[in-house]
């Protein structure tokens, strides 16, 4: 057993399943069984865990899985052995999704992403059309940040050949910080305690994580959403948080302007993790945009 493995183990709870995909042990959770499958991708540095308010009510008319996406959580973080492609590229995690989909027998899903997977769930709606049958983006990041980011050809090939450094360097930058960058996601800091910063930073902290960290940074690349989004054929809501600070809420705004028939969503008092810090009012605004369109389907 490997050292994540031994992790998977140790903080495993009796709700947690696991599933061999595209060269990751994924960890995920299943509620309820209802023929719609949605499947929840959280954001960066964060966990399945930023669901857990919202998961149970969402799982009353369908089947809702959460799952650790790469680096995050308990799923696995495998190393390269090899000059093949990236398992962490924004490429491989929409293709891992997609294979989610169909490893757990649905045909197709509702895909609800929060920053950085909404960034995935928005990529794996246009290189996957036939599995996405719905999309709730969260703060996704389209226009800005992960979305938009790239190392330069020249300083690409150095940190590639310097790994054990930079990888040193920006597992000490994370460590530090990490605590001010998850703060910065919620509007009312009295609404996020300190206990809950703690089981992020655990579940994130987890095995080789730094070095998975550092592949999926090197695998980062200029996705140019925004020039592709007319293609997004499937219903859409968009939700912001009326004062994200990690997305703006004016990048929502336009991105519901540009995802054809896309429904927008605004969620007051809240920052970027309405999920989180507003369960109740994104669930409300969930369910009415789910009741608004043909995407709960009933048992025959």
């Amino acid at each position: 057993m490997d050292m994540i493995e031994s992790y998977q183990t140790q903080f495993a709870t009796f709700d947690s399943r696991f599933i061999e995909i595209n060269g990751f042990r994924v960890h995920y959770q299943r509620r309820g069984d209802g023929p719609t499958l949605i499947v929840l991708l959280h954001g960066s540095f964060l966990s399945l865990s930023s669901w857990k308010d919202v998961a149970e009510p969402l799982a009353e008319q369908a089947t809702v899985v959460a799952f650790d996406r790469p680096v995050c959580g308990l799923t696995s973080r495998p190393l390269p052995k090899g000059q093949g492609a990236s398992l962490y590229s924004a490429d491989a995690q929409s293709d891992l999704v997609a294979a989610l989909i169909e490893a757990l027998g649905f045909q197709n899903a509702v895909l609800v992403g929060s920053s950085t997977g909404g960034t995935i769930a928005t990529l794996t709606a246009l290189r996957h059309p036939r599995k996405v049958q719905g999309l709730i983006l969260v703060g996704a990041m389209i226009y800005s940040g992960y979305a938009k980011s790239e190392i330069p050809a020249p300083v690409l090939a150095m940190m590639k050949g310097l790994r054990p450094v930079f990888s040193r360097i920006m597992k000490f930058m994370i460590a530090r910080l990490y605590d001010q960058a998850i703060r910065k996601f919620w509007y009312r800091q009295e609404r996020l305690t300190d206990s809950r910063i703690a089981a992020y930073r655990q579940e994130f902290m987890l095995g080789p994580w730094d070095r998975a960290f550092f592949e999926l940074f090197l695998a980062t690349r200029r996705l140019d959403l925004d020039a592709r989004l007319a293609a997004i054929a499937v219903p859409t809501l968009i939700v912001t948080g009326e004062h994200d600070r990690a997305v703006k809420p004016a990048e929502s705004r336009r991105l519901a302007t540009e995802i054809p028939g896309a429904q927008l969503a605004v969620i007051p008092d809240c920052g970027h993790l309405p999920q989180e810090e507003r369960p109740e009012d994104f669930i409300a605004a969930v369910k009415s945009f789910l009741a608004s369109t043909d995407l709960l389907e009933t048992d025959p």
